[in-house]
C-alpha cells in the first residue's frame, strides 16, 4: 500500500472513529480526550523565548511523534496567523515505541510537554502566537483533531520547570551517545530506494528501535528492520517518493534516531558506506 493511500484511509477511520465516539457516549467531547495550553519559559541567552505546547491527554489515551510510524497520524502545525514571529524550533522529547500488532506507532501517553524556541521578527515587539495543530489521538480507536492556539507570549516569564524537565528528556547527541560512526548505504528497489544505515554506538539499553527521517516531506520512509551486532546497530528501510517518481536523497539530511530501554539517541547525517 502507498503512503498516501495510509493517510487516507486513517483519517477516513479517523473520522468515523469521533462518530463512533460521538455515539457511544453523548458525554465524550475531545475536550475530554485532550486538552492544550501554552507555557512560557522566558528570554534565552540568544534573545529567542522559550515557550512549549502542553498537551494533557486523558487516561488511555495517547499522541503522536514528528515521525509517528506506519500506525499514526503526524502532527502538522499552522503559525500563519502569528504576529512578530520569524522562526520557530521544536525540541521533541525521546518519545515511546507502541506495538499494534505487526505495526507500530511512536509518540507518547499521559501528557506531552513540547518545547519551543521562538524567535522574533522584531526583538522589542510582542510576541503573539496563534494558530492550529493538527494531531491524532488514539486509545482503541484514533481521532484527528485540531488544537486551536492563541497566546501572547509573557517576555518577563522566568525559567520554567516543566519546559526544564521537557529538553531534558530529548535524545542523546552523537557525542551523548558516544557515536563513533554513522553510514547510509543506498540501493534502487521498485518504485524507490533502500536506505540501510550502519551506526558504531553502544546499546540504548534493550530493544531498540531505529527511526529513519529522510529529510524531505516529499519522501515516505518505511518502519525500519532494527538490528544489533556487537556495537553496531543496523537500520533498513524502504524510501518511495509521495508522487512515485524519482528522486536524490541527501544523506546530511537524513536523521536517525535511536530509541532503545535506558535513553534514546539522535543522530544527523550519514556517511557513504
Amino acid at each position: 500500500m502507498y503512503p498516501g493511500m495510509k493517510t487516507s484511509i486513517a483519517t477516513i477511520l479517523g473520522f468515523c472513529a469521533v462518530m463512533a465516539v460521538s455515539a457511544a457516549s453523548g458525554q465524550t467531547t475531545l475536550k475530554d480526550v485532550v486538552q492544550v495550553d501554552v507555557l512560557d519559559g522566558g528570554m534565552t541567552p540568544r534573545g529567542t523565548y522559550l515557550s512549549a505546547l502542553r498537551l494533557t491527554l486523558a487516561d488511555g489515551w495517547k499522541t503522536y511523534w514528528r515521525a509517528p510510524g506506519d500506525a499514526g497520524i503526524p502532527p502538522r502545525f499552522d503559525w500563519r496567523k502569528s504576529r512578530n514571529l520569524k522562526e520557530l524550533d521544536y525540541y521533541w522529547p525521546a518519545p515511546h515505541v507502541f506495538d499494534q500488532g505487526d505495526m507500530q506507532s511512536i509518540g507518547y501517553k499521559d501528557q506531552l510537554v513540547l518545547p519551543v524556541e521562538i524567535s522574533p521578527s522584531d526583538p522589542g515587539g510582542a510576541i503573539h502566537l496563534r494558530g492550529t495543530v493538527e494531531i491524532g489521538v488514539c486509545s482503541d480507536v484514533c481521532i484527528p483533531t485540531t488544537l486551536s492556539i492563541d497566546h501572547k507570549i509573557d517576555r518577563d516569564a522566568k525559567r520554567n520547570p516543566a519546559i526544564v524537565a521537557a529538553l531534558a528528556q530529548r535524545p542523546y547527541d552523537r557525542r551523548e551517545g558516544q557515536v563513533r560512526t554513522a553510514t547510509c548505504r543506498l540501493s534502487p528497489i521498485e518504485g524507490g530506494m533502500r536506505i540501510e544505515a550502519r551506526i558504531a554506538m553502544p546499546s540504548a539499553g534493550g530493544r531498540e528501535v531505529a527511526v529513519i527521517e529522510p529529510g524531505n516531506a516529499q519522501i515516505w520512509a518505511s518502519q525500519s528492520e532494527t538490528s544489533r551486532k556487537g556495537d553496531v546497530l543496523t537500520a533498513a528501510s524502504d524510501l518511495i517518493h509521495v508522487k512515485h517518481g524519482s528522486f536524490a536523497l541527501d544523506r546530511s539530511a537524513v536523521r536517525i534516531t535511536v530509541l532503545g530501554h535506558d535513553h534514546a539517541v539522535e543522530i544527523q547525517g550519514c556517511a557513504p558506506g
